[in-house]
């Protein structure tokens, strides 16, 4: 049995000095390709049922001046569909993926949409933000005089220190979102970017888990997930930042998609497949209503509910390919056995009333695993594996009496449904 404490989630301990104020999910509109209007209004009530402010809109400049500008209509879906559902949305201009921006560009852009009454502001000015392109950091005093706009890049690659003293920076997001390799994250560079920001505010990543197995693009790692969404959310209540943003909403390729499934499975790039179908994480957005209910300050709501989630496949005894490694080398680190970081076992978190004991049993192939609180309220818990596999349940009792599921999960297997071990999340959940 793995225990662990929860941290009480009206603790505040490394406040930023500006209040909280918005949480947003990150969206691939690459991914998107094949959405109707329609289809990003139903991704946007989901979104905003779970406690959601809005969508950071990742766009690419090839896509953007793609002859069939998809790109740009789906950017028009998008925001009259936010605009028609008092939801929120800031342009996030991607430098890395497809090459850097031509400013003019990004003017263009960010003027088209800007007066739209989703467009999200602060202190009235359109927020805009990058993944890396901190090369280009000089190009933002023309682009923010010519658009009025609030800058918060991504400048990860630089540091805490270096991101921010980049020129026209009036704020900043981290991609730091992962730890390296099998230790559990910490704050400890959300703590610098506070810091190095000096007042200005902070844009906090929180992402649930990391996996990518994609031969065309020579990617095959994974980081550390297990704890890692109950840990992070955790951690935003301590650093209290200004802002949040989910790491990601449709993300497929690396595995940290919160969102749906998408309506056509021809959004889940190519190679992706085997170990994204069949593999949902929605059940992840049921725990934001709390979460981001003790990030604001407010009362969280009055449910209860259990999500949990394992892998399809362990990774001890099954005979599908290797290859995954734990860390990447391509980013400096030191590539691992998979196993030493992610580990073997069926992850809770009972989400029970605060005066309430939460008791959890937790079944595979038949055999029972039970995990009791030692403090009341929301309880995070996991049990391994222990070479078991078959069918997985859940059920939840607390001292005052509620009772959730029994809830059926997919089955662990060691036969794969592709090649490799499927290192990827199922999630399920009351």
């Amino acid at each position: 049995m793995l225990s662990l404490p929860l941290i009480c989630l009206t603790f505040i301990g490394f406040a930023s000095p500006i209040l909280a104020q918005s949480v947003f999910a990150h969206v691939i509109v690459g991914n998107t390709y094949s959405y109707t209007q329609a289809n990003w209004a139903t991704d946007i009530a989901t979104a905003a049922a779970a406690g959601i402010d809005g969508f950071a809109l990742n766009v690419g400049y090839l896509d953007t001046i793609n002859p069939l500008g998809f790109v740009q209509a789906q950017l028009d879906n998008a925001y009259q569909a936010a605009d028609a559902a008092g939801f929120q949305m800031f342009l996030s201009f991607d430098y890395l993926a497809q090459g850097a921006w031509d400013q003019n560009a990004v003017i263009r852009t960010v003027n088209g949409y800007s007066s739209h009454a989703s467009q999200f502001k602060w202190q009235g000015k359109p927020l805009v933000s990058t993944f890396e392109g901190a090369d280009h950091a000089g190009d933002w005093a023309y682009i923010k005089a010519q658009t009025n706009c609030f800058f918060v890049p991504d400048f990860s690659s630089q540091g805490a220190e270096g991101a921010a003293g980049k020129p026209n920076v009036d704020g900043l997001l981290s991609w730091n979102a992962w730890p390296n390799g099998a230790t559990d994250m910490t704050d400890d560079d959300d703590k610098a970017y506070v810091t190095a920001l000096n007042g200005r505010p902070y844009m906090m990543p929180v992402s649930p888990w990391f996996y990518t197995n994609l031969p065309l693009w020579s990617k095959n790692w994974l980081w550390r997930g297990d704890d890692l969404w109950h840990h992070r959310w955790n951690q935003v209540l301590n650093i209290q930042p200004a802002l949040v943003e989910i790491l990601t909403w449709n993300d497929w390729g690396e595995s940290h998609y919160i969102g749906p499934m998408p309506p056509s499975d021809s959004a889940i790039p190519t190679g992706a497949g085997p170990y994204v179908q069949n593999n949902p994480h929605d059940a992840w957005l049921k725990d934001l209503p709390h979460y981001i209910a003790a990030y604001k300050n407010k009362s969280r709501p009055d449910t209860s509910h259990v999500t949990f989630w394992y892998r399809l496949n362990p990774g001890s005894g099954s005979a599908c390919g290797a290859g995954t490694t734990c860390n990447t080398p391509t980013q400096g680190q030191v590539a691992l056995n998979p196993q030493e970081c992610d580990i073997d076992a069926v992850f809770f978190t009972a989400f029970v009333p605060d005066t309430a004991l939460a008791t959890v049993n937790v079944t595979i192939g038949g055999s029972t695993q039970i995990v009791s609180a030692t403090t009341p309220g929301i309880f995070h818990s996991s049990v391994p594996f222990n070479d078991m596999t078959g069918d997985v349940t859940v059920a939840v009792t607390a001292s005052d009496g509620t009772e959730i599921g029994p809830v059926n999960g997919a089955p662990i297997s060691a036969a794969c449904a592709g090649a490799d071990v499927n290192w990827n999340a199922w999630v399920g959940g009351s």
